[in-house]
């Protein structure tokens, strides 16, 4: 039994064979979707004339989307960083104090 299957999807009116493993056939089919979603807004704008240019227009945005995402998640977790070590600041400076005293 193959752990992969064939699957067929369709993306701006024309088919094409895919081969994937039987577990991502479902995100496959999911991102099959959104891509052919993304394409026909881009064509029925109608400022992008081919499939070819459609195609890089829409890689192009999806790449800005996930580079805009990754740079959000960075930020955050840029955020979170500063407080945990302001935290972990604080928390030092508490204990040294109850050294000191202790001494």
């Amino acid at each position: 039994m193959s752990d992969f299957v064939q699957v067929t999807v369709r993306i701006l009116e024309k088919e094409y064979q895919v081969s994937c493993p039987v577990k991502e056939r479902e995100a496959l089919m999911n991102a099959a979707d959104y891509l052919n979603g993304q394409m026909r807004a881009i064509r029925d704008a109608g400022k992008v004339v081919g499939l070819e240019r459609i195609a890089v227009m829409t890689a192009l945005n999806l790449t800005a989307e996930l580079l805009g995402s990754k740079s959000r998640e960075q930020l955050i977790d840029d955020d979170y960083g500063l407080r945990i070590k302001s935290m972990r600041e604080r928390v030092e400076t508490a204990l040294q104090s109850g050294r000191q005293l202790e001494l």
